[in-house]
């Protein structure tokens, strides 16, 4: 048998802290669950149609998917997979953002060019803001005031404010904006452009683009190079970008904008997150129709997990 380096050893036996990871599958109609220690999956779910978007409830105790062909946002009991409802959601919601009390969703609807935001107890559409063409990315400031929605088409980032339900702003950034991540400290928000190839970096008190971060992946085609995932580290000091056809990922130093270094994982990688403790990654890719997994102080493949049909979104769970 093949000897392993002892720190690779000792990554696979350790686990993260974090238990459960569940993979959106777009083309499969399913969730794939794994388990974050022995990475392996250990249950395929059912849900609807292409599912896309996926988050966790504030509790932890639910998953919130995007069902885009059914038009709702479906909520799954994390314990036993059951779908417990169907959220109206708008037309083909795509991505969608919880705010940080967990009591409203805000879904990027690209057919109606708006943004629905759904109250999560009473099962209702509280109101909706129109905004650019084929919105995609989703995000709510740390402090809860503001909305974030890309328009792929206008190539811009559209500011909501929450409290007067206006859209109060737009930021141009790169070609096709896919995804928009706020840091921890709520000062920035980083904005990736699938087509243009770059991630934007944005002051969120000017609402202007502060940095560009550029991706050269060795011996990739520069039109290979498709930003779309972005995720911290919980120390705030690196950032992971998934660059799609690449198929490789990115880590990004965040104080000084700069790639420290490039990983191959899947195939046209899209979505991905970082555990809680920083430890490991994951990431969907959505050509291999599997979920590589990273060590993050190694910066190494460590495992590569089966999942469903063209892989599209992560969400780890405690």
């Amino acid at each position: 048998m093949e000897k392993i380096s002892l720190a690779l050893a000792l990554s696979l036996a350790a686990p993260a802290a974090a238990s459960t990871v569940y993979v959106s599958n777009e083309r499969g109609n399913t969730l794939t669950v794994i388990d974050a220690a022995t990475l392996q999956p250990i249950a395929t779910w059912r849900v609807g149609k292409r599912p896309r978007g996926i988050l966790l409830s504030r509790d932890g105790k639910r998953i919130y998917l995007c069902a885009s062909d059914e038009n709702a946002v479906q909520v799954i009991d994390r314990a036993t997979g059951k779908l417990l409802a169907d959220l109206p959601s708008g037309e083909d919601p795509e991505q969608f953002a919880l705010s940080p009390d967990g009591k409203m969703l805000f879904a990027a609807n690209e057919r109606d060019a708006a943004v629905t935001a759904i109250d999560i107890a009473r099962a209702v559409v509280a109101f909706q803001i129109p905004v650019g063409v084929e919105p995609e990315g989703m995000a709510v400031s740390p402090d809860g005031r503001s909305l974030l929605s890309t328009s792929e088409i206008d190539s811009q980032v559209h500011w909501i404010d929450l409290d007067t339900r206006q859209d109060v702003a737009q930021t141009t950034v790169g070609l096709r904006p896919r995804h928009a991540e706020f840091a921890a400290n709520g000062r920035e928000v980083w904005v990736s452009a699938e087509i243009g190839g770059t991630v934007s970096v944005i002051d969120t008190d000017t609402r202007q683009v502060t940095s560009t971060i550029t991706f050269r992946p060795p011996g990739v085609p520069a039109d290979k190079v498709m930003p779309v995932g972005i995720d911290f580290t919980p120390d705030g000091k690196t950032a992971l970008v998934s660059l799609g056809r690449a198929n490789q990922v990115a880590f990004v130093d965040v104080a000084e904008r700069r790639v420290t270094g490039y990983l191959p994982v899947g195939q046209r990688v899209w979505h991905l997150a970082i555990t809680p403790d920083g430890s490991r990654a994951f990431t969907a890719n959505g050509l291999s129709d599997d979920v590589s997994v990273i060590d993050m102080a190694e910066r190494k493949v460590i495992a590569t997990v089966p999942a469903g049909r063209a892989p599209w979104g992560v969400a780890i769970a405690p």
